[in-house]
């Protein structure tokens, strides 16, 4: 069973391009501040994946509390962009131009974290508050 599971990991691993390690690695880093990031694309991708978890929550604080409308909307796009901004300008403190300016490093991600907020918001909201 565990020659499969090694397999497995190593499968999964070559596919991506990344082991265990690299991934513990990257974490690390995103969670502690004034990291180095060497690869810039690992640095875009803990901000794509940060986007990510920012528009789930919001969507689920939204559809919790019943937040109706376009207030609703213009709240979640300045909240993601305001948390982003202040995770890699003041917590990360990189140089916004070694990737674009501090407006591509904004919009990274931002996208598919709309439709992440607004499938949470509207699957929440439509079963908790509508008849």
């Amino acid at each position: 069973m565990s020659g499969l599971n090694s397999s497995s990991t190593k499968s999964l691993s070559s596919s991506t391009g990344l082991g265990s390690n690299d991934l513990s690695s990257i974490f690390n880093r995103a969670i502690t501040g004034k990291s180095e990031w060497p690869d810039k694309e690992e640095f875009l991708d803990v901000i794509y994946w940060l986007r990510q978890l920012v528009g789930l929550v919001l969507g689920l604080i939204w559809g919790t509390f019943a937040v109706q409308g376009a207030v609703g909307l213009v709240i979640f796009g300045a909240l993601n962009a305001g948390i982003l901004y202040v995770y890699f300008s003041a917590f990360q403190a990189v140089d916004e131009e070694e990737f674009g300016g501090a407006w591509e490093l904004t919009k990274e991600g931002f996208m598919t974290s709309f439709a992440t907020f607004m499938v949470i918001w509207i699957i929440l909201y439509t079963g908790l508050h509508f008849d």
